[in-house]
Formats: structure tokens, sequence, C-alpha cells
């Protein structure tokens, strides 16, 4: 005799996810914010759980589209297995994970080496991985305010007012590290075609309370190197007058992976004498998933001893020198990947097909002959470029309209005193290919030629406008109420409804 039962509504596994009660009913959550999300009374099968995850992550953008990011967006399918082998590696447990503290050691030293550090045949480089050049550039800051202070603190003087001085393009994590450390920012202000630091003016805010001039190797707003080599020479000719010793940092988040490949004449590291340390993003241009930076340091003597802190509660004694305790090891152990899988043969190709797509792309921006090329040709392979004429369409629309063909394409507006120049940038990284970037330049040329045919913002404020103080007028001629037949306000639902497919359609991603 066959016995059967009916399948109760727990009896997840027999049913398809999508036939499931726990994809028909929607999750605690309010419409409109997260605020009110609560964790749920009752668990749900995994497979439940992680197709609805997938359903909602499904409205991201492509990682790979996104051109606004210096982030690595691909690696290889061998690093991935690494990186997934190691998920679960706490790398601050170095008594217990020695072989990845000792992979770590050999970044760092490759690293400096290929800064042009003044190593010994046996000197170990001094530097250390972080989640990023965000906390590099804390802990560099740190090292030289310590170092600063303890030096005014010797000679008997005030200490209490410490100062940077940079650009006004400098990536925002210098303005975290200036609040958060109450050391005042100084910025050198930008101007029209020229979007950098000028080491002059750099020089001049200079004073005795300075610890340290930061350069930035590749600008974030257009990919542009500043020049640490004069920089150096006229702080070497101030500190002579003036008896100080102010220190160059080097913020080489992006270039910092580039320029050794690429343009290995370029000074700006560890060949000048002022320069005491240098961060990078390995996430970046080291070609490693988001989660990675270094700081390296010309010698020990440059990293205070204070600062460094040993603990023994893990197993044996461990130096430390960072922001946070616990992270992840597998982007050290992806970073050691890249290192000795690609080389410098590698590194050097692929920078060198990066600025040639950058080429490809700025090239085919030109010949629409509608923009201007903000980027300089030798830098961070990225292409800023601006509209000729944007007074009836500007960059954020070309930005919005990009949207609908998948591209994520950032505008903005230039620092001060340049905040009057607006730029759309598209950052080149390893995994844009030629083909993608001549679809880009035919995709950007649609969306010129839709906005011809639209028109202009400030003419539809005006007709806007227009009709609403036509609208006052006939109100006030019918005794402070509008009248409006039926059809007219049918007319008026379907308009809006109208505008609400449209904005639906212009915001999405295709």
């Amino acid at each position: 005799m066959v016995l059967s039962r009916a399948a109760s509504e727990s009896d997840v596994s027999i049913h398809s996810t999508f036939a499931s009660r726990y994809v028909r009913a929607s999750l605690p959550r309010h419409v409109m914010s997260s605020c009110a999300f609560k964790m749920p009374e009752n668990s749900i099968p995994k497979e439940a759980a992680y197709q609805i995850i997938n359903d909602e992550l499904m409205l991201d953008g492509n990682p790979r589209l996104n051109l606004a990011s210096f982030v690595t967006t691909w690696m290889e399918p061998e690093c991935d297995k690494l990186i997934m082998a190691a998920i679960n590696k706490n790398y601050v447990d170095m008594d217990e994970y020695p072989v990845t503290t000792e992979l770590q050691n050999r970044c760092v030293n490759m690293i400096a080496h290929l800064f042009n550090a003044p190593l010994g045949d046996t000197e170990t480089a001094v530097g250390v991985g972080t989640v990023g050049s965000s906390e590099a550039i804390m802990l560099a800051g740190l090292a030289f305010k310590r170092k600063w202070q303890n030096k005014r603190k010797a000679e008997g003087k005030p200490y209490d007012k410490p100062n940077i001085v940079t650009g006004a393009n400098v990536q925002v994590c210098w303005e975290k590290f200036a609040r958060y450390f109450e050391v005042e920012l100084k910025e050198v202000k930008l101007r029209e075609g020229y979007y950098v630091m000028d080491p002059e003016k750099a020089v001049e805010m200079v004073d005795e309370n300075t610890i340290c001039v930061a350069a930035i190797l590749g600008s974030t707003l257009n990919g542009e190197f500043e020049d640490v080599k004069l920089l150096n020479d006229l702080l070497i000719k101030k500190n002579a007058e003036t008896g100080w010793d102010t220190p160059i940092h080097v913020d080489a988040a992006s270039g910092g992976f580039i320029a050794p490949f690429i343009y290995p004449e370029l000074e700006w590291d560890f060949r000048l004498p002022l320069v005491k340390s240098i961060n990078v993003s390995g996430h970046k241009y080291g070609l490693v998933y988001a989660g990675i930076g270094w700081v390296i340091w010309r010698n020990k003597e440059d990293l205070p001893d204070e600062l460094i802190f040993h603990i023994n509660y893990l197993g044996a004694d461990q130096p430390t020198f960072t922001l946070n305790f616990s992270k992840g090891s597998s982007q050290v152990i992806a970073q050691y990947y890249q290192l000795i899988r690609l080389g410098n043969e590698g590194y050097r190709n692929i920078m060198e097909n990066c600025r040639e797509n950058a080429m490809v792309l700025k090239e085919g921006l030109e010949k629409t002959g509608r923009f201007n090329i903000v980027s300089k040709d030798d830098g961070v392979p990225l292409v800023a470029f601006s509209l000729k004429d944007n007074s009836r369409h500007d960059e954020f629309e070309v930005s919005d309209m990009l949207r609908r063909f998948g591209w994520i394409v950032p505008a903005y507006t230039m620092p001060p005193d340049a905040q009057h120049i607006t730029v759309l940038r598209v950052v080149i990284r390893e995994d844009f290919s030629r083909t993608l970037a001549e679809r880009l330049v035919l995709d950007i040329v649609k969306v010129l030629h839709e906005l011809d045919t639209l028109p202009a913002k400030i003419s539809a404020k005006l007709a806007v406008a227009e009709e609403e103080a036509a609208e006052k007028k006939e109100v006030i001629k019918n005794g402070g109420h509008l009248k409006k037949s039926d059809l007219e306000t049918q007319r008026e639902i379907t308009n809006a409804w109208k505008k609400f497919v449209m904005a639906k359609k212009t915001n999405g991603v295709c």
C-alpha cells in the first residue's frame, strides 16, 4: 500500500523557492526608509534568504560599468579562489596565521622597493597594510603629528596648533584626518585651467606649525600628478632659510601603482629626500578588490615608537599600528598574488593598456566637437571632460541620461576657486576594454542628440513659471477658485502619469 500525505506549508524543500510563502510576503520594512527595518521573529530557509537578497541586489548598478570608481572590479578566477579560501582568517591573529603575516611583510618590502626606499640588502622596510588609503593617511598623519609634537616639546615651544598644507583637490580622507585629530587643514585654492596644488603657493603657506605638506600623485578630479619634485626643491630651500625641517607625504592612492611602470623617470617618491611616507591603494591600480591599502615610511626614524602597540593575548608578542583591530586576510593574500603573478612586466602592460584606452575615449569625445578635455594625457588613465556649451543642457543631464544605457559616469563641480567648472569623469580600469570605450562614445553621442531635441532647462522653467502665473490670474478672476472641466482634469492626470513614467525610464538602469 502506498502511503501519502499532504505537503504542509513548512515542507519548503519540495517547493520552488518562488512558490513558497517566504517570497510572497514582503519583509517588515518601511517603504521609503530602512530606519523601521526590524529583525524578523522567525527563521526562513537558506534558499529563500538567498533569493530575496539576490533579487534586491539585481537593482544595483553593474560594478564594471561604474566608471566613477577607481576601485578594482575584476580579478582572475584563481585569485578569487584564494580570496574565498581565506575569507574566515582574521589577519590580526598573526601567531595563528604566520604565513599570512609573512605575505604582508613581503608586500610591504616589494612596494617599498617599487617606491625606491633607501633600504640596504638585509634591511626590512617599514610599512603596514590597511583597509584602504584613508586609514593609511590617518596613520601617516599621526606619525607626522607626533614627531612634530615631540620636537616642539623638546624645544620648549607650543605644540597645540599643528597644520597640514594640501591642495583643495585632496580626497575627503584628508579633511577627516584634520577634523578627527585636530589638525588645521590649509588648502591651496585651485583656479580655472590649473586643478592641482601649486607647489609655490603651498610652500608660501608653510609655517613653523606645519607637520607636513601633502602632495597628490593622481588627483581624484582629473588624474593629474602634482609636481612633487618642484615641491621638494622649494621646501628644501625654505627649510634652509628658516631652520625648519618640514617634510612631505605623497598621497599616491591612485598613481602609486602607475608611475613606477609607465613613468619610471618621474621623481616623486623616496628618491626625493623630504618624502618621508607614501600611501597607495592596493584596491585601485594595485588591482585588488576593495579593502586594501598600504603606507610605507622612509625609515624607522619616521615612525615614532610610541605609536606602535605590542599585544600578547593572541599567543605571542605582536606589534600593531592600525586604527582598527580585526580585519580579513583575503585582500592581503590577493595583493601578494597580483605582485608575484604580474610582476613588473604584467603591471606595465596593464597600465599601458589603460592609458591607450583612455586615449581612444579622449579622441572619440574630441571628434564630437562638443567637449573640452580637462584631464592630462600623463597621469592616472582617466578622461575628465566638460561641455563646450552647457547653456541649454549641462553635464548633470548627460550623466543622468547615460544611466539608461547602464553607464555610471559622475558629474561634479570643481573645488574652490574653480567651482564654476563642471566636469564628467570616466576612470579607465583594467577591465575597461577598447570595445567598451568605443561603445561609450556612441552612447554619449546618442545622449547628446536626444538632449538636442529637448527644450533647454531654463526654457522649461520659464514655461512652467508662465503657466503658473496664468493659473494664478485665472484663480483671481474666479474669486479664488480655479475652475476646470472634466476633460482638463483628465488631461492633468494623464500628463502627471506620463511624467512619472518618463522619470522612471530616465533614472533606471538598463
